[in-house]
């Protein structure tokens, strides 16, 4: 494969959030579906066509080839396909995996999520401002939560850990039968089962380590900063990823990013909780960087005066001091006698215990799992559909109803019909009036298809998806663009362990309604016409 960077993106437009979040959290992971998640983006190259920095003297890209659309859209039936880049699936684990996700790491991880979900929703709810500002934290932070749920539902309602451990059986029976792989292989499920009752003893403080730079804003700048003092000393090809030279000026522009969202109050309560969370962990467990805050007989009181004392100290939020620390010497970033820094640096070297012994387990692993997969070729006579691992991958399938519980079925097309049925005025379901006002007047231009009584928006199909695949490009059987996938439906989330024609369907918004919001709602027609699209087509 051969990439061309293209540097210089610029939003061209993007519907109203009442439309591309239409049903917010409320309707994530569900179908029926009436979002308008979409966005129509421009790229710009320098004048000779290459790749360059934003200027104003840019021009906009011309490829070679570019997706034609289908404004005709699709019915029940028709095949579709789509080329993306889907995540991660763990298809291939074993049981123990399983069973370490289903009683301790989604757990722990939903009970997380949903305590800072609901400090940061009321702390915005009645100050817009603030809402805005901690709103994509929110949506991130449920998207996972509500995933994680509807696996718990797929694990239990398929019984997924009991038919891994049955096919382990046949495939450890298979072993036994067989002198040449019982000496090799004889105690592979064992040697998989004492890691993962390994992870389950560590679990709860490798999972506060985890969290303490991740959840906290302020312990995460902090940690980032140090630890770029330490890799970009090194050699290029001996550096972390993310501070390679390719990525380490993204990497500080997704934190300038972060920084202008930040929320002080929000960062404080997460930063307590967490806290909380070290000082209850078992005595063998504790982090004694953490001692000098938590190891009080008034461990609430003791937290409470670290935290007000460490953010009225801090001056870590300042993009200029960042960006001039960023890649500076530890002896450099130490010297400005950061309190934040001065913890991280106490923490570092745990942390670096924990990165080396995550580093040995998940070695032996990748090493065992290497090796039970040899064996189910083996045993199942034929190669296996491999796991997604983030490169490129096509899936096909069919716009395609389900039945996701008894005497229910759902069909795959939804209308504006529906958002309007569901409009209550109040988000997340707030129609614009002005949409409401075009769905009056029938007013669907070409965009109301036959068969369809308004003008359809969302669509449903048996396709191969998992995280990754959001923003692909749903492609009909010439290869034209009927939609954009952007999730699954709540039971399929179960997908990353199986896949199933029953129940494993994902979702797309339809090219239909992103032409009718483009068109009708905002009167956009140079976009379609730039789309390739004649005008007289839409009146």
């Amino acid at each position: 494969f051969l990439y061309t960077y293209l540097k210089d993106i610029r939003l061209v437009y993007a519907p109203p959030l009442a439309i591309g979040n239409f049903g917010g959290e409320v309707d994530n992971w569900m179908w029926p579906r009436h979002t308008g998640d979409f966005s129509f983006m421009r790229a710009y190259v320098a004048p000779d066509g290459s790749p360059a920095e934003y200027s104003l003297e840019n021009i906009p890209f011309t490829p070679k080839k570019v997706i034609k659309l289908a404004p005709e859209g699709v019915v029940e039936g028709d095949f579709v396909f789509i080329m993306g880049y889907p995540g991660k699936t763990y298809r291939h684990r074993t049981s123990y995996f399983l069973e370490y996700e289903e009683e301790f790491r989604m757990p722990y991880i939903v009970d997380l999520y949903q305590w800072q979900i609901d400090i940061m929703d009321q702390m915005g709810e009645n100050d817009p401002e603030i809402e805005l500002k901690l709103t994509s934290r929110i949506k991130s932070l449920s998207n996972v939560m509500k995933n994680y749920r509807g696996k718990f539902i797929g694990l239990k309602r398929l019984k997924l850990v009991e038919e891994k451990r049955k096919e382990e059986n046949a495939l450890q029976e298979f072993i036994s039968a067989n002198q040449l792989l019982n000496a090799k292989h004889g105690s592979l499920f064992s040697q998989i089962e004492k890691i993962y009752k390994d992870k389950r003893t560590s679990g709860p403080r490798d999972q506060l380590l985890y969290f303490l730079i991740r959840s906290s804003s302020m312990m995460n700048y902090a940690y980032l900063l140090y630890e770029s003092s330490i890799e970009m000393q090194k050699p290029d090809s001996d550096r972390e990823n993310s501070f390679m030279n390719h990525n380490k000026d993204q990497t500080l522009n997704r934190i300038m990013i972060s920084m202008e969202n930040f929320y002080e109050p929000a960062d404080k309560a997460i930063l307590k909780d967490l806290l909380l969370r070290a000082a209850v962990l078992p005595k063998n467990d504790q982090i004694s960087a953490l001692s000098g805050i938590i190891e009080h007989k008034d461990i609430n009181s003791s937290i409470n005066g670290f935290i007000k004392t460490i953010y009225r100290e801090s001056r870590l939020v300042n993009p200029e001091l960042y960006t001039n620390l960023w890649g500076k010497t530890t002896a450099e970033i130490e010297a400005i006698e950061e309190p934040f820094i001065k913890l991280v640096a106490e923490l570092y070297p745990v942390y670096q215990e924990w990165k080396e012994n995550d580093k040995i387990r998940k070695g032996k692993l990748d090493e065992l799992l290497s090796k039970l997969v040899d064996i189910k070729k083996e045993f199942q006579g034929k190669n296996l559909i491999p796991d997604a691992n983030g490169t490129l991958r096509l899936t096909f399938g069919n716009i395609k109803g389900y039945s996701p519980s008894d005497a229910t079925w759902f069909h795959p097309v939804t209308t504006l019909d529906g958002v309007i049925q569901k409009n209550t005025g109040v988000k997340p379901f707030n129609t614009p009036q002005r949409l409401i006002e075009l769905y009056n007047k029938r007013d669907f231009g070409t965009y109301r298809t036959h068969g369809f009584t308004s003008v359809p928006t969302g669509i449903l199909y048996d396709m191969d998806t998992t995280g990754g695949n959001s923003g692909s490009p749903v492609l009909n059987a010439k290869g034209e663009m009927v939609g954009i996938n952007f999730d699954r439906a709540f039971g399929a989330t179960i997908n990353d362990f199986k896949w199933s024609e029953d129940y494993s369907r994902s979702i797309g918004v339809d090219i239909r309604y992103v032409l009718w919001v483009t068109d009708k709602f905002s009167n956009a027609q140079h976009i379609i016409r730039e789309l390739g699209l004649r005008r007289e087509a839409t009146d």
